[in-house]
């Protein structure tokens, strides 16, 4: 496969992963309003920071050469 097609299928999988968890987390949002402005924060900090996992490997295969 080439690099320009593995960056395209790495685009769309990045893409649909923060999809995904975007719909987690809203699937969660009525659990989630009664909480304190701080447990909010780190809740959704956390889901932030959580899709950047996968990211590396993904990244790595996107550009070998």
């Amino acid at each position: 496969m080439t690099r320009s097609g593995r960056t395209l299928i790495g685009l769309f999988t990045i893409l649909a992963l923060i999809g995904v968890l975007a719909l987690i987390i809203v699937a969660f949002a009525n659990r989630i309003a009664p909480w304190p402005i701080w447990a909010q924060t780190l809740l959704y900090l956390g889901a932030g920071l959580i899709w950047l996992l996968p990211l590396r490997p993904l990244l790595v295969w996107m550009n070998k050469e």
